[in-house]
Formats: C-alpha cells, structure tokens, sequence
C-alpha cells in the first residue's frame, strides 16, 4: 500500500469517525470514557498488592536465574572433564544435566506460565479492583445517563477524544470517598473494641 492510499484510507476512517460522532450527538446517544490506568495508579490498595506482587516475581526470577546459573556450571564442567569421563559416565552427566533443565522449565511455568502464581496473583490483585471500578462506573452512566463508557487504555483504539468526556476523576472521587467511610468504620470498631476491653477489665 503506497503512502497516499495510506493516508486517503486514515482520512476516511478519521472522516467516519468524527461523522458517527456528531451523528450520535444530535441523536442525544451519550458518550464517556475512563483510562482504567490511571485511576488504578491512584488507588492504595492496587498500588500496595502491585508492590508486594512486584517484589515476589524479583524473587521468583532471581532464583530461576541461580537455577540456570547453576545448569551453566554443571554444562561447563561436563565439557572440561568429558575427555577424562567414560562413555557411560557422559551420558549418565547429560541425563542429569537435561532433568536439571526441564526442572528449570517447569519452575518457570510454575511461576510466569499460563497458569502460574503470577497470573493467579494478579488476577486476584487486580479483580476486586477492577469491580469495584466497574460498579462505580455504572452508577455514574446510569445517573449521568451516559449510553457508552469506554477504557481507553484497553484494545480500545480512540484516535480523538475531548477532556470534558473523561470522567476517571469522578470514579477516582467516588472510589477515595468509599475509602474514606470504610476508614472510619474501621476507627469506629476499633474504638468499640478498646472500650470493650477497658469494661472487660
């Protein structure tokens, strides 16, 4: 495809776009978005599960890497010593060798595969968030009657967007005042507790 049919083609979809957009407009469909990033950045308990998440792959990876160092080593010196070893001993060397290296493999799949404790993690790190978000992002469209709430930090591809659209604020300042009640719900039993004790005693 040569750079003017390029450009014709993304100036034809930038055309439908903003078309689809004011049609949508004068048809009164409603139209918001958030950028699910940042308002996970700006939430405590996300930011202190990533951190504590963060330090357990430093320490998963460190010890795959002492693993493979490991192997290396077993590797080297197998080659230095082959022509003293015999015929039997080699092989015996390389099958110990080879079931090092698929304990390695199966360390790493245990730790970042598809099903491994990373993934696990982070799913339950992240799942909670995101549907506290999610629940607080449909009372806003419902009470702000928006038709669409888009991610735009997602697949979502959004080429143009206004600021007075954004209302990741607004789903930040709900989710700190949540934060806040629960806060004082929490001072409040602990209160309860320590007076309780006090009587007890």
């Amino acid at each position: 495809m040569t750079k003017s049919s390029t450009f014709i083609s993304l100036f034809s979809f930038l055309f439908f776009i903003s078309f689809s957009t004011l049609n949508a407009q004068r048809n009164g469909v409603r139209i918001a978005y958030i950028d699910m990033d940042e308002i996970l950045s700006n939430m405590s308990d996300y930011t202190k599960g990533k951190e504590v998440l963060d330090q357990k792959v430093v320490q998963w990876q460190n010890e795959i890497d002492e693993k493979k160092m490991a192997l290396k080593s077993q590797e080297d010196q197998l080659q230095a010593e082959k022509v003293l070893l015999t015929p039997e001993l080699i092989e015996d060397r390389q099958a110990e060798i080879a079931l090092f290296r698929a304990e390695i493999v199966a360390l790493q799949n245990s730790y970042f595969g598809v099903k491994g404790k990373y993934v696990i993690q982070q799913s339950n790190l992240l799942k909670p968030v995101q549907d506290q978000v999610m629940n607080i992002v449909r009372e806003i469209a419902l009470e702000k009657r928006y038709d669409f709430v888009f991610d735009r930090s997602s697949d979502l591809i959004m080429l143009y967007s206004t600021k007075n659209y954004d209302i990741s604020g607004l789903v930040l300042k709900r989710i700190n005042a949540q934060e806040r009640i629960k806060a004082r719900k929490k001072q409040i039993e602990q209160r309860k507790t320590a007076i309780q004790k006090k009587l007890n005693n």
